[in-house]
């Protein structure tokens, strides 16, 4: 198995065995999500760790009252600030600094637990003091590491405590004290019993003891860390999720990545229900567009489609296609609405106003006028996927074709903005006829659309 040498090493996440070095370095959602996890990681271990260690500074006081106690708190307010340091350095990717202070942190324990107290006044064998139940400490560190480091951090602590326990208990083993007198005057006490004798000699290290430790440590850190893996996978797997949505965002309007998002198949269903449909167009575009540079032309409709896809997705619309110099959009779809018309028309006049706008900075350029015609009705439409491998979300029925006879209204009447009388109607039942939007919109009766067998009324901004 390959794994990313950025992500996947010691101090980071895990990466999907597929991807490549250079995918995930691309793929700023993986990015995000391993620098946030790490960093609420790190801050929920320094607290845990900081509220575990005052708990221990309170326990030692009542278990063995002392001034010699001031030496551990010592030790602990050491460990204290070894996290506020590790929370400062703290970072996705391998890091040489932070894996440094991790093995301090673990050097300092080992030492605090295995070492006697420089103020203690009882005078000990070493090996009593190191066979005092202190190796359960380190279960603070290791579990405190659970919130902030990789999996593979996780071994490493196992591994790095393991080998330091270790390592002093054959130094104490070597070169530790003794107190020949107390494991004679013990052995008299006990008699021919050597393995209560081996248990209680103050003299002896006891590595069978030692060794069970450290194999449960280890048990316990290899546990964690697979319980770690399956957490940074599933963390992966979301920020994967998270880029796919917004991927189909750049595609499709909020409303239908939601859909999308939460159904198997949400649009398989063949439904009709009423919705607001808008076109918009630039009047004349072919005439703008003939001798000049067709770079700027292109960079023109992106100006444009930007503006007006930005409206659309403002007031909770489906930009259901792009038409060359203009485009369509839904209100209502996929799922209908209780403002869809109000939505739809306080869109089209929001893009009359952000058209105004930018035809003001391009006078300011010298650069021509830019005319669009934007026409919205209300009706009933039939909504389905179609196609078989590469599906579409269409909107079909007269409705959408009365709309688009309506933007082309626009071109005969006054004002940029033209609704059915449907629309209208619908707006006043969705927000009253004090609806801001309504204003200034002149009826227009007796209009003839193609395709329609009887005149309708329009009405157009003045």
């Amino acid at each position: 198995m390959t794994d990313s040498t950025v992500f996947q090493d010691i101090m980071g996440s895990d990466l999907p065995d597929q991807m490549t070095e250079a995918e995930t370095l691309a793929n700023r959602h993986t990015e995000a999500a391993l620098e946030r996890h790490k960093r609420e990681g790190m801050e929920l271990a320094v607290r845990a760790r900081w509220g575990a260690l005052a708990v221990v500074a309170v326990m030692i006081v009542f278990l063995n009252p002392g001034w010699e106690m001031l030496y551990h708190h010592v030790v602990l307010g050491l460990l204290a600030l070894v996290g506020l340091l590790q929370r400062r350095v703290a970072r996705v990717g391998r890091s040489r600094m932070e894996l440094t202070i991790l093995f301090l942190d673990l050097l300092i324990l080992t030492f605090a637990l295995a070492l006697p107290n420089p103020f203690s006044h009882h005078d000990w064998p070493t090996s009593a003091i190191y066979k005092f139940e202190g190796f359960q400490y380190f279960y603070i560190i290791l579990a405190a590491g659970t919130m902030a480091y990789s999996w593979r951090t996780i071994l490493a602590i196992g591994i790095w405590t393991s080998g330091l326990w270790m390592a002093v208990a054959v130094a104490i083993w070597w070169f530790g004290t003794r107190d020949t007198e107390l494991t004679a005057g013990l052995q008299a006490i006990l008699g021919d019993d050597p393995d209560l004798m081996k248990l209680m000699d103050p003299s002896n290290v006891n590595f069978d003891l030692r060794i069970q430790q450290v194999v449960v440590f280890l048990v316990i850190s290899a546990t964690l860390a697979l319980s770690i893996r399956r957490f940074s996978r599933l963390l992966l797997s979301n920020a994967a999720l998270e880029r796919e949505r917004e991927n189909l965002s750049r595609y499709f309007s909020p409303n239908v990545v939601e859909e999308l998002s939460q159904h198997d198949e949400p649009l398989k269903r063949i439904q009709s229900h009423d919705v607001a449909v808008l076109f918009v167009d630039i009047a004349d575009f072919t005439a703008y567009s003939s001798g000049r540079d067709p770079v700027d032309v292109i960079d023109t409709l992106r100006e444009f489609h930007a503006m007006m896809e930005k409206q659309v997705f403002r007031h909770n619309g489906t930009l259901d296609k792009y038409l060359g110099d203009g485009l369509m959009a839904t209100f209502g779809t996929p799922v209908a609405g209780e403002t869809d018309a109000t939505n739809a028309l306080r869109c089209a006049r929001d893009m009359q106003t952000d058209l105004e706008r930018w035809n003001r900075d391009r006078a300011r350029r010298g650069d021509p006028q830019i005319v669009a015609g934007i026409g919205v009705h209300f009706g009933p439409v039939v909504l389905a996927d179609i196609g078989t491998s590469r599906l579409e979300f269409a909107v079909v029925g007269d409705t959408v074709n009365v709309a688009s006879r309506i933007e082309k209204l626009t071109r005969e009447l006054p004002g940029n903005v033209a609704i059915s009388d449907a629309t209208r109607a619908r707006v006043i039942v969705e927000s009253g006829k004090k609806e801001g939007a309504l204003a200034d919109l002149v009826r227009h009766q007796g209009q003839s659309i193609r395709g329609v067998d009887h005149a309708i009324t329009v009405w157009a901004s003045d």
